[in-house]
């Protein structure tokens, strides 16, 4: 099988690529002419220079594939150019299913989030279960720029489906392990965490999924998934000051034991965004919408996943260990 893969030179991305290799696969990835390459070292794959946004530079690249996982994302929690993010997500993946349907690829692999399933304050829907596929939600529900544009890019590869493709969309939670070269928002909570730049938390809960594991499942949505359908690829519901714990229990230092009110890290936020980001054109730590997020706790059940890919749900231990052992590794710390 020949699987083009984009976003390989990312975190998840290059989880996916090399479950893939190790599965026997090869492989053809999308590389932006200035992407960090640190990912790919080691991986024995054909390299396509293009990106998301020059729909020309990529369709050419698909030509012979029978597979596509679209795994590239436009990541980050503050933008000081929204429209830029929409053209990525949104934009890219409907050029890119284009590209794709020209080409004659069988099936594709559309990597969305669970920031797309409907949450409510709390840990639980108001139906009293944890969100899932079916959870209601619409684009007013979605809080910042970069869920509404992956809310709005899942919408586009599920038209596609219903139109005829064969598209399948996984729902990764929260992946932590190795190999976040940015990185991520989660990534930092770690090093922040490893740096002692956690003096208090917020009360706040996510779903953190092992990034190989959840790789895999990319790969058993691909052979078992229903086109058209969405599965959360989930791990351990934690709240944040879990999470805190989990990483002082492995590294020794100490975890903190203040918590915030909502309104002091909304403040927090409201001058991080300002200061930081728009006066001096740098990502802020704390912004707004990152603050309002967390008033719902992301909280999720991977039965359905469970139930038609086959996919286990395995503690997140390893995976954090292994976090903190490759930020320290590679001097982030």
């Amino acid at each position: 099988m020949l699987a083009f893969v984009t976003g390989a030179t990312g975190f998840l991305g290059s989880h996916v690529a090399r479950v893939l290799a190790e599965q026997g696969a090869e492989l053809r990835l999308l590389v932006r002419p200035n992407s960090n390459l640190r990912n790919l070292e080691g991986l024995n794959a054909d390299r396509v220079i293009g990106d998301l946004r020059d729909p020309a530079s990529i369709e050419k690249s698909l030509s012979g594939c029978h597979a596509l996982f679209h795994v590239a994302a436009d990541y980050r929690l503050w933008v000081r150019d929204p429209d830029e993010m929409y053209r990525a997500n949104v934009e890219g993946t409907r050029s890119l299913l284009e590209a794709a349907r020209k080409q004659g690829v069988r099936r594709i692999v559309y990597t969305s989030s669970v920031a797309t399933m409907g949450f409510t304050s709390g840990s639980k829907t108001k139906s009293g279960s944890l969100a899932d596929e079916s959870s209601p939600v619409s684009l007013a529900d979605m809080i910042g720029h970069y869920k509404r544009s992956k809310f709005m890019a899942e919408q586009v590869a599920v038209k596609a489906a219903r139109s005829g493709a064969d598209v399948v969309v996984v729902n990764p939670t929260t992946p932590i392990g190795e190999c976040d070269i940015k990185p991520t928002p989660t990534g930092r909570i770690v090093v922040d965490f490893l740096k002692r730049k956690f003096p208090a938390y917020v009360e706040t809960g996510l779903n953190l999924v092992d990034a190989t594991e959840c790789a895999r499942g990319h790969i058993q949505a691909l052979e078992k998934g229903r086109s058209g359908e969405r599965y959360i690829l989930g791990g351990e519901n934690l709240t944040l000051k879990q999470i805190l714990d989990r990483l002082a229990a492995i590294t020794g230092l100490p975890s903190p034991s203040v918590k915030l009110p909502y309104f002091f890290a909304l403040a927090t936020g409201v001058v991080d965004e300002m200061v930081t980001g728009r006066l001096l054109g740098r990502e802020p730590r704390a912004t707004i919408d990152a603050v309002r997020m967390g008033r719902k706790m992301m909280f999720v059940s991977s039965a359905k996943a469970e139930r038609e890919l086959g996919w286990r749900t395995v503690p997140v231990e390893g995976a954090l260990r292994r976090s903190v052992e490759w930020f320290r590794a590679n001097r982030y710390v």
